[in-house]
């Protein structure tokens, strides 16, 4: 795990400015107003079994919350924010912006930040919701305020 490395992402995507149209960037998905990226959480090969899956998602969260820690100290302490509700709300049929509605169906909770100074906010999480998907921890930075 590279906590130094995780937070000079989330740092350089709090200033760059944001894509035209939704695609890619170097570090994962990207949208008007928003970045997606994936960021390093743990050693080894993707997981191929159950117990391998498993060590993906120890992994993962362990990374998850010791830049938590770092982003706790920096922009104050927040609890887990559940995204069930706004997984409910487009359900029923309420349009959730991005990158929120994406993040909803990949992560069951995240931590959110008002980053102090840039106007953007900052949101860390597992994705792992999907088990014929990689485990992967996920930071996202975007001037769309939480729904």
């Amino acid at each position: 795990m590279d906590i130094a490395r995780c937070l000079d992402t989330i740092d350089r995507l709090c200033l760059r400015p944001f894509p035209a149209g939704p695609g890619w960037s170097d570090v994962g998905r990207a949208g008007p107003g928003y970045f997606m990226a994936e960021l390093p959480a743990g050693e080894g090969e993707e997981a191929s079994w159950e117990t391998s899956r498993e060590t993906a998602a120890e992994d993962a969260d362990a990374c998850k919350e010791a830049v938590a820690g770092r982003l706790h100290e920096r922009w104050g302490t927040v609890p887990a924010w559940g995204t069930l509700t706004l997984r409910v709300r487009g359900l029923r049929g309420e349009e959730i912006p991005e990158p929120w509605a994406s993040l909803s169906q990949l992560a069951d909770e995240a931590y959110v930040w008002r980053a102090d100074g840039t106007g953007r906010w900052v949101a860390l999480a597992v994705a792992d919701r999907d088990p014929q998907d990689a485990i992967r921890l996920l930071a996202v930075v975007t001037d769309t305020d939480p729904p």
